[in-house]
């Protein structure tokens, strides 16, 4: 008897040109994504808006921001809890990562360069805020299909006005050995949709609804969506929200950039009553998404099978 195939993430084209609301293409990556997003909670989207140039671009401004000396990547800090530099973590030693909010907005990433490169560092910047961009049209395109399979178009501009965007750009360091070695421990996303891009060194593992974990092999020209706990909120639980690791081997390093959507300070996460019948009872009660990040970085939260059902669960 031959053994089972390995299962393997869905792949979504979204490099079609006739890719426009009301198209039929449209309405066919719509029930793609969906489905999707109901089964594995992540797919592999291909999108080609980003540049060549631009995708080799963004490791080499990594590369760069990641060998400043350790007290000028402390400076990247910020109130929001993980929202700056995180790194010298005893429990996971092989990861750093930065952050930069707003990074679509050229304004907010030149202050964000400014506190790394008091003398200012064009290129890095330029890179930056033109990767976030171009990946932020990607985010709202799926964002919107998500809105429209679920017939909740009359929520549209709320949802797509309630968040802004955290570029978290992480490193990883090879652990030297063939042993898998934890590269960031086993979670779920808090946000709303997080689109992944990462160079050729493999690491990402996701987690399937039966608890078989999935190896991603990345694509120079593709990346990985994901939705978060707070999609998955406000949608009643109707798409899932992934858990997800990195395990590190041999001498590689890993580079990843993130854009994560993220509902904003004092915006309520409420699912539309729409999404709330006899067979999807509510899940969650609504919830300012700062205040829940603050409950799951705090000891209970961190405790918690899920902090997501232990802060706000029904």
């Amino acid at each position: 008897m031959g053994s089972e195939s390995p299962v393997i993430l869905p792949v979504i084209d979204f490099t079609s040109p006739a890719l426009n609301p009301g198209t039929s293409e449209w309405d066919s990556v719509k029930s793609q994504v969906r489905r999707a997003l109901e089964e594995y909670g992540c797919f592999e989207a291909k999108f080609n808006k980003v540049p060549p140039e631009l995708r080799d671009g963004i490791f080499g401004a990594l590369e760069e921001l990641f060998d400043l000396p350790l007290a000028t990547k402390m400076r990247n800090v910020s109130k929001k809890p993980y929202h700056g530099y995180v790194g010298q973590y005893p429990q996971v030693p092989l990861y750093e990562s930065m952050g930069i909010d707003d990074a679509n907005v050229a304004e907010n990433v030149e202050i964000a360069t400014r506190s790394l490169w008091p003398e200012g560092n064009h290129g890095f910047s330029k890179t930056i805020q033109s990767y976030s961009e171009h990946v932020s049209e990607l985010d709202q395109m799926i964002r919107k299909m998500i809105v429209e399979s679920l017939g909740l178009e009359k929520y549209m501009d709320e949802h797509m006005n309630s968040t802004n965007y955290l570029l978290r750009v992480m490193k990883y360091k090879g652990p030297q050995c063939s042993d898998a070695k934890l590269g960031l421990n086993s979670h779920t996303d808090k946000n709303v949709v997080t689109i992944l891009f990462q160079n050729q060194v493999e690491g990402l593992e996701v987690q399937t609804k039966d608890g078989e974990w999935i190896d991603y092999k990345p694509s120079p020209d593709s990346f990985i969506v994901m939705i978060g706990d707070s999609l998955h909120a406000w949608v009643n639980g109707r798409l899932h929200s992934p858990y997800h690791r990195v395990m590190m081997t041999g001498n590689a390093t890993r580079y990843s950039a993130g854009l994560f959507s993220i509902p904003k300070a004092g915006y309520i996460v409420k699912a539309p009553a729409e999404v709330v019948d006899e067979e999807h009872p509510l899940l969650f009660k609504p919830f300012d998404h700062v205040e829940f990040l603050a409950f799951y970085y705090s000891e209970a939260g961190q405790r918690a099978p899920s902090a997501l059902e232990a802060y706000c669960g029904v």
